[in-house]
């Protein structure tokens, strides 16, 4: 009995072994087919296998997902979907390779508002100039009991540099960002270091954070675009469980 217990473990051993060796094998393959038919296309940081059979994920340094071959003759672009379980498997790839720690978040950096008992946590990057962030400004009015970290992304031009630099600088920072996103009142001028809107530029290019609104949740979820209020109470309750 000992004596094929050990054969069946070092059958199993050898089996992995030499699915091992396989998949570093396809994986050479699919990087030297690529990179010599597409030169331009971004540096590939991940190959694993997908529950498809013969068909691999490709993680790109942008973050975007592509799948291929073994032998990387065949690139396809797009969605995989598991009809059983009825998951989108690429989407929630794409989600969990965009999260950001909450907790690396630079808070300092960040204006605090703070809704009701500010109990849940949100941190939003925008732009004062957006028009899909004042729309969702005007519904995250709606929502109670969170505390909101609005990170100033000024990317739409100089009069967004010029606005969150009198808004960074206002007496209350805060007042002066929902004066002016949901009342359209302009912040006054005002002058003082904007390291920090700096910082927030920085961070953005570095998370690939190429749109505002954009939205992290207390568990790291990312999402970008403006969202109604229903979606935000749906968000912050995922981000608690």
């Amino acid at each position: 009995m000992q004596h094929t217990l050990r054969a069946f473990a070092a059958t199993a051993l050898m089996a992995l072994s030499l699915s091992s060796a396989l998949a570093q094998g396809h994986e050479a393959t699919i990087r030297k087919t690529l990179s010599e038919r597409i030169p331009q296309i971004p540096k590939i940081e991940e190959i694993n296998a997908t529950p498809l059979a013969g068909i691999y994920e490709l993680r790109l340094s942008t973050n975007e997902i592509y799948y291929s071959d073994a032998t990387g003759n065949y690139l396809i672009q797009g969605n995989l979907i598991d009809t059983k379980s009825k998951r989108n498997l690429t989407e929630e790839r794409e989600s969990k390779l965009s999260a950001i720690d909450f907790q690396s978040l630079p808070l300092k950096d960040a204006i605090t508002i703070v809704h009701g008992n500010g109990k849940r946590k949100l941190a939003v990057f925008e732009d004062p100039n957006c028009g899909y962030c004042k729309r969702f400004e005007r519904d995250l009015a709606k929502v109670d009991n969170v505390t909101v970290y609005l990170f100033l992304m000024p990317v739409l031009g100089p009069n967004s540099v010029e606005k969150s630099r009198n808004i960074w600088c206002a007496k209350d920072p805060g007042a002066a960002w929902v004066n002016l996103m949901q009342k359209d009142v302009t912040p006054a001028a005002a002058q003082c270091n904007t390291a920090a809107i700096d910082r927030n530029l920085e961070f953005g290019r570095k998370y690939k954070i190429t749109g505002t609104p954009t939205l992290v949740a207390q568990d790291g979820t990312r999402v970008p675009g403006a969202i109604n209020n229903t979606q935000i109470e749906k968000l912050l309750a995922d981000a608690s469980k």
